[in-house]
């Protein structure tokens, strides 16, 4: 196994997460490589995890910390970490030491980068990205969100700890349509997919709902709002992990729409 940097060649796997095969990724558009596109001027790193047979088995993606959904200085924070687990596609490459060697990469980077420490997110279910296996990992929780948990590893006595951001103001229900409210950063295509849905499915009932759409690499709005990425039907955040269906997200909206009709 080697780990190797992105290249132009390999872009097109990094925008879908290494699920070229899947359909259900097509929905995501092409929100993460403009993103990428963005970021990868202002420090974003992705390394892959290659096998013997020169198959791309793994992939992470890191970003000063300025870029993410936390605050802090002179870090680096892991956006994601993930090591295809389909039988579909490539095929399943967990347990097979691929994250940990993705995540050890991107310490030695960091590390060469200047930074003062490596920042983050886990989950407590036992999912992707979970908060316990980082913990293995030498990494301490230093703030939480709910089951989120943000971890990091300082490399010095210089490094502060981060921690999320928090939120400031959500959105509100509507007076006489449904407010849906879609903040978007771009770089989860499962993300995306949940977006592209809510979006799809707020069409199905013209004249019934107030659309707003934020991109939050404009860091005023994150400032105003404390939000990097959410989705809200009239004030209440959807949860996206895993993506929910067209059809649960279309119920969702429909169901306030009637509340409005009533």
């Amino acid at each position: 196994m080697k780990i190797t940097d992105i290249t132009p060649e390999t872009e097109s796997l990094y925008f879908c997460c290494l699920e070229e095969w899947s359909e259900e990724m097509k929905e995501a558009g092409d929100h993460k490589q403009k993103w990428y596109d963005l970021m990868k001027e202002k420090g974003l790193k992705v390394k892959f995890a290659i096998d013997d047979n020169n198959i791309i088995g793994g992939m992470i993606q890191y970003i000063p910390i300025e870029y993410s959904m936390c605050e802090g200085k002179n870090l680096y924070v892991v956006l994601c970490i993930w090591v295809h687990g389909h039988k579909q596609g490539r095929g399943d490459y967990r347990k097979k030491g691929m994250g940990k060697a993705l995540l050890k990469a991107a310490e030695e980077d960091a590390r060469q980068l200047g930074a003062d420490g490596i920042v983050t997110w886990g989950l407590l279910i036992p999912v992707f990205m979970r908060a316990s296996w980082f913990k293995k990992h030498g990494y301490k929780v230093v703030d939480k969100n709910s089951m989120i948990r943000l971890l990091w590893k300082p490399f010095n006595e210089n490094a502060t700890p981060p921690k999320f951001i928090r939120l400031k103001k959500k959105p509100v229900k509507g007076e006489d349509k449904v407010n849906v409210t879609i903040f978007r950063n771009g770089w989860c295509p499962n993300y995306n997919i949940a977006c592209e849905r809510a979006l799809r499915a707020s069409k199905e009932f013209p004249g019934k709902i107030d659309l707003q759409e934020f991109e939050t690499t404009d860091k005023e709005v994150v400032r105003e709002w404390g939000i990097t990425d959410g989705l809200y039907i009239d004030g209440k955040e959807v949860w996206t992990g895993p993506a929910p269906s067209y059809e649960k997200l279309r119920k969702k909206i429909e169901k306030r729409v009637k509340k409005y009709s009533d």
